[in-house]
């Protein structure tokens, strides 16, 4: 496996969008959380609607021209810490071995995973004329190892089943995938993805990122569909997307429609194969990577008569990485094949590069034993808003093991910038540390420290204007 062509494929966010070399998305979205919410300042990324699995028109077009290294948000949906060290932490590929696929992550995942496919082959033909010069003891030809993060998992996936991508597969890893969607998609595109409890200015954001989100295809398939993706107050079942007796409101029906026909498709190309696979089982081997430390949104509340959606109650929140749920994060559909599920605590914006999963990648590659929990003891937590208003305080807390000898603080710096602001943690009545922190608009990253074991947790937090 050591030999094989290593493919990056980075989730939503994970890209740089580019127009004339001016970087498209970091502008609107800077103008966005700077100013009053307005449609007009993400009128440079928004998609035609309808657009579906088509290719936009030029106008519409922008360049992925490379990895996104600095950390980026969408408030309400997810985060990325940026993928600076994602090939060091693949163990360093020789030159040619190793492929990042930068994409224009707004568009369909179907119409991706065609453009993932052209890639890859051409790809793997120049790699096979170059191993020779690498490994001349290779015991077999090159294959494919295929490392997706977040959304690049549903991507990947996609070009393996239902695009012939097995074929030349050696392994697929996800990091941190929505193999089931994630709730917090379905909150987006009702115009509820930053809580009420923002206020008047939260109304606003949701509205503007409601109608940025109608536009883009990927967000429509990041829907959930398990069987209890919502819960009605007052009802002691919960209930999929499609119920039609309790549509979410603000939620189109064409766009779940779509979802659960985007998995389906998946689901009976894999069926498919299974029986005519050897054994039924699959050609390539599948490791995941999930987190179960972070509380996350798993389901979508209504309000007894399904007219209003609900922030809090029962069920909501279960184990995962803070954007997908544990059990969303697990490829199902790789049951009854051997699949090695790495558990961890990392937040789902850093699954790519955080060390101890890097360990994990390079083993991959050397065909190395990978099991077992990737957070220690010396673990800690760090809890704060994923969304604030900017100059008003917001409260962090850090969880963990004696905290009280190993002086916890949180670190604080705009996204770009260098500067760094320390404020230390204290213990409220109730024995939790916590900090009050605040900001100017924009994206920050908070950082929660701690010594002896030194240990550290990080989060970003979008600061949006009053």
């Amino acid at each position: 496996m050591e030999h094989d062509l290593v493919v990056f494929v980075p989730g939503f966010l994970g890209s740089r969008l580019t127009r004339n070399g001016r970087d498209v998305w970091a502008e609107c979205s800077d103008a966005l959380l700077r100013s009053r919410p307005s449609a007009r300042a993400l009128a440079d990324v928004a998609l035609p609607p309808g657009l579906g699995d088509e290719p936009p028109e030029d106008r519409f077009r922008l360049t992925a021209d490379a990895l996104t290294t600095e950390p980026d948000s969408m408030p309400g949906l997810l985060s990325c810490m940026g993928y600076s060290g994602i090939r060091a932490a693949l163990g360093d590929p020789v030159d040619g071995q190793y492929v990042p696929f930068a994409h224009d992550w707004r568009l369909s995942h179907r119409l991706l995973a065609e453009e993932l496919r052209a890639r890859v082959q051409r790809e793997l033909d120049r790699w096979s004329e170059q191993v020779d010069a690498y490994y001349p003891d290779r015991p077999d030809d090159p294959k494919v190892l295929l490392v997706c993060h977040s959304t690049g998992g549903l991507i990947g996936r996609h070009y393996l089943e239902c695009l012939g991508g097995r074929t030349t597969a050696r392994a697929l890893v996800t990091l941190g995938t929505p193999h089931q969607g994630v709730a917090r998609a379905a909150r987006l595109l009702a115009g509820n993805a930053v809580a009420d409890g923002g206020g008047p200015e939260a109304s606003a954001l949701n509205a503007v990122l409601r109608e940025l989100a109608l536009t883009l295809p990927s967000v429509g398939q990041l829907l959930p569909v398990v069987e209890d993706a919502v819960r009605v107050a007052g009802r002691s079942r919960p209930r999929a997307l499609t119920d039609r007796r309790y549509p979410v409101p603000g939620l189109p029906a064409g766009l779940v429609e779509d979802a659960f026909a985007f998995h389906r498709e998946f689901s009976q190309a894999r069926e498919a194969h299974r029986r005519t696979d050897a054994g039924g089982r699959l050609p390539y081997e599948v490791y995941c990577m999930a987190s179960t430390a972070r509380p996350t949104v798993r389901g979508i509340g209504l309000s007894a008569d399904g007219l209003h959606l609900e922030d809090g109650g029962d069920g909501l929140l279960g184990p995962g990485d803070g954007t997908v749920p544990r059990e969303s994060a697990v490829p199902e559909w790789t049951l009854p094949d051997r699949v090695e599920v790495l558990w961890t605590g990392v937040p789902h914006g850093a699954m790519a590069t955080a060390a101890a999963l890097g360990e994990r990648l390079a083993a991959i590659r050397k065909g190395l034993p990978v099991t077992g929990m990737l957070a220690g003891h010396d673990h800690i937590t760090l809890h704060t808003p994923s969304e604030a208003v900017a100059g008003r305080p917001f409260v962090a807390q850090v969880l963990g093991v004696n905290l009280h000898a190993r002086r916890p603080r949180a670190v604080m710096r705009r996204v770009g910038a260098r500067t760094r602001e320390e404020i230390a943690f204290a213990p409220d009545p109730a024995g939790r540390f916590r900090a009050e922190l605040r900001g100017g608009p924009g994206r920050w990253v908070v950082e929660a420290v701690v010594e002896q074991p030194n240990g550290a947790d990080h989060k970003v937090v979008t600061l949006y204007s009053a």
